[in-house]
């Protein structure tokens, strides 16, 4: 009876949530007319630092879309997330999307636009201030956000790069 209730507890810890962040059809011309089908940009993750995002193309709108899903899971990243907010400003960059991050101070919320908005929700980000430069194109966006949370590092990470205590990172 116990080793059920724990794997209910894993279920829960381990639950995904999706996004849809963009959907789009295509047309393909033929002698016989246009064939169309549909390519979606879907969003993954957990709500406590994990995010990954996927592209899938089909001719049925629900089949891209489970398709984006499967390939979000294949394609994940940590972010390291404290206090409901990101350890410093970064920026990113996909083709011609720019991204800015910056953390927030507590209860200011999620301040960005659009695709940008959510993958910074899905990674479970409550608090920062974010600003899309250059292609509004969600793929692009999209991808240059999840380079600019790649790139974070958490105070810890740089402590154990530089053989320093947390103390000496943060007073010099």
């Amino acid at each position: 009876m116990s080793n059920s209730n724990v794997q209910k507890v894993r279920n829960v810890e381990t639950e995904i949530k999706e996004k849809l962040v963009s959907l789009n059809r295509v047309a393909k011309v033929t002698k016989g007319g246009r064939t169309f089908s549909f390519a979606a940009i879907v969003v993954v993750g957990d709500g406590n630092g994990s995010v990954g995002q996927g592209l899938g193309k089909a001719r049925d709108v629900t089949e891209a879309i489970t398709k984006a899903a499967a390939d979000a899971k294949k394609n994940m990243i940590k972010v390291p997330v404290f206090k409901g907010t990101i350890p410093h400003e970064q920026k990113g960059k996909f083709g011609a999307g720019r991204v800015l991050i910056r953390p927030a101070a507590d209860g200011t919320g999620v301040i960005a636009g659009g695709s940008m908005r959510a993958v910074l929700e899905i990674a479970g980000v409550h608090n920062v201030l974010a600003k899309s430069m250059g292609s509004s194109n969600p793929h692009n966006v999209v991808k240059a956000t999840i380079d600019a949370l790649s790139k974070l590092r958490s105070s810890i990470d740089i402590s154990k790069q530089r053989s320093l205590t947390l103390d000496k990172v943060f007073n010099g």
